[in-house]
């Protein structure tokens, strides 16, 4: 340190001496010349100061040309970053797309097998329907088979078949008949207490009565409302249900062809006709009386009703 210090100092006030001497003859002590010679002791100070100098503005020089190649690459290193954060930045918006694109696909699909799962059990479903309805198609071909043997081994004649019809005919006439005497006559209290009575009352007290089993009374009722013509299918089924509990057969069977005739729809017709073959067997007409069976096993396969005719219709085989 104490020899830069004098080196320092020297060369502050070395250029004033040299100011005063005169130069060295074929240029001994130049300081410029490349390979200068004939130096004092001074001058070599001097020449090795200037060559450490030298040294030192090479090296800074060099340090420069590295800490601004440094900066440069920090400069490259920083685009890359920057372009390495964008490209990422892109990556996880590209990623949440396909993310948000994978759960919608996955929902299409779960919503898809779902569907599909439904129009399986819908397909089942119907198989089973249909193999039901094939079972019960069997059923009716093999009894339209039984009916075509059994027409072909009781094959009547013609006078036969007249004398059918005519016998046919002749209940027709008698049923008509006694459904004109039911309906033409009247009611022993229409003209009395009933007659103030609102006709849904009416209605209420026949049904008690018929509830306790007090069939006059209650048909007595009914025959009023036929008359006034308040829900005349439903009164004539209820006189008929009370003529057939009572085995007045062929008054039954009047009846209930006058309410079916009315309404043919009504929820009690599966009742209706069952009632009405069983009267017809009772009053010895069982060609009619299975002929309502079968309508009864056909039309209402899946009721008690169905399964009662089918077995009355096995007891009349």
């Amino acid at each position: 340190m104490h020899r830069s210090l004098s080196v320092v100092v020297f060369a502050t006030f070395l250029p004033f001496t040299l100011l005063g001497s005169e130069p060295s003859a074929f240029g001994a002590g130049d300081l410029n010349n490349p390979q200068p010679y004939g130096l004092t002791s001074s001058e070599e100070v001097l020449l090795e100061t200037k060559k450490d100098l030298h040294k030192v503005v090479v090296k800074s020089n060099n340090q420069a040309n590295k800490v601004e190649s440094l900066r440069e690459r920090i400069d490259g290193l920083q685009s890359v970053v920057e372009s390495l954060s964008r490209k990422s930045h892109e990556n996880k918006v590209n990623i949440n797309k396909l993310v948000e694109k994978n759960t919608q696909e996955l929902q299409t699909r779960d919503e898809y097998e779902k569907r599909l799962s439904e129009i399986t059990q819908q397909n089942s479903e119907l198989a089973q329907t249909n193999a039901a309805s094939i079972e019960k198609i069997k059923l009716i071909i093999t009894e339209m088979s039984s009916v075509v043997d059994n027409i072909n081994a009781t094959y009547v004649t013609k006078d036969e078949y007249n004398a059918l019809v005519k016998n046919v005919n002749d209940f027709k006439d008698l049923v008509a008949k006694e459904l004109k005497k039911l309906t033409s006559s009247k009611s022993s209290v229409s003209s009395s207490s009933l007659k103030n009575m609102p006709l849904g009352d009416v209605a209420t007290k026949a049904r008690r009565y018929y509830d306790k089993k007090l069939y006059t009374k209650a048909i007595e009722y009914y025959k009023y409302l036929i008359e006034k013509n308040y829900k005349p299918a439903r009164a004539h089924y209820m006189i008929g249900e009370m003529n057939y509990y009572r085995k007045n057969y062929a008054d039954a069977i009047a009846y209930f062809k006058k309410s079916a005739s009315l309404y043919s729809k009504a929820s009690y017709m599966p009742v209706l006709m069952l009632h009405t073959a069983r009267a017809m067997e009772k009053t010895g007409d069982k060609a009619n009386a299975k002929a309502f069976y079968k309508g009864i096993v056909s039309k209402f396969p899946d009721t008690k009703y169905a399964k009662q005719a089918q077995k009355y219709l096995d007891l009349m085989k």
